[in-house]
């Protein structure tokens, strides 16, 4: 709403706006964040049994982040743990890979075989070819195979690509995001919480 004629409220009100310490104004951001952030949360207002099954809901996500250190499938097998690896990936520039991973899982779910071909053709636009705009770190001959696969696209055409791509995560990236300060402070949350739970049964 804008207004060019004087005496307009919405100029005062903008007038008034602009006199505000920015302190103020980024204060207020914030709260609305938060009223936001609270209302899009329905189980924070249903009384009684509310705290038990957060509490629960805690131990589940704690549980889970503990996990993540047990094996590279458990991580992969976890929507949050994806996207704390997805996080962590993203500040060594190698998210591609898991995007690439991600794509094919998604890709083998696929049931029409002319979405099949079409899908096939971005992935591989996507990731796999050469100098591709998220090109994966795969050798020539897997890249040549899917190239290949592509002719004939089945639910499969990926899986040297995506088995290459995904031991190249297992093996170099994995074993740095357990050693990487995000995850360490994951697991002293979530022992943290293991601890006062016990303390208080």
């Amino acid at each position: 709403m804008s207004c060019w004629m004087p005496g307009c409220p919405a100029l005062s009100m903008c007038r008034g706006l602009a006199t505000l310490p920015i302190t103020c104004l980024e204060r207020a951001k914030d709260l609305k964040t938060r009223l936001g952030i609270l209302l899009h949360k329905p189980e924070l207002g249903h009384g009684i049994g509310t705290s038990s099954k957060l509490g629960s809901r805690r131990r589940d996500s704690s549980r889970e982040v503990l996990e993540w250190r047990e094996s590279f499938d458990q991580l992969l097998k976890s929507k949050s743990g994806v996207t704390a690896f997805h996080t962590f990936l993203k500040t060594e520039f190698s998210e591609e890979n898991l995007d690439f991973w991600l794509a094919c899982e998604d890709f083998k779910k696929t049931r029409s075989k002319t979405k099949l071909a079409s899908k096939a053709n971005r992935i591989f636009e996507e990731f796999v070819q050469s100098e591709a705009p998220r090109e994966v770190n795969i050798d020539h001959e897997t890249r040549e195979i899917t190239r290949k696969n592509l002719s004939g696209a089945t639910s499969a055409c990926f899986n040297e690509a995506q088995a290459k791509t995904r031991t190249l995560m297992e093996k170099d990236s994995y074993p740095r995001f357990l050693k990487s300060a995000s995850y360490q402070d994951m697991t002293k949350q979530a022992t943290s919480r293991g601890i006062s739970k016990r303390s208080h049964t």
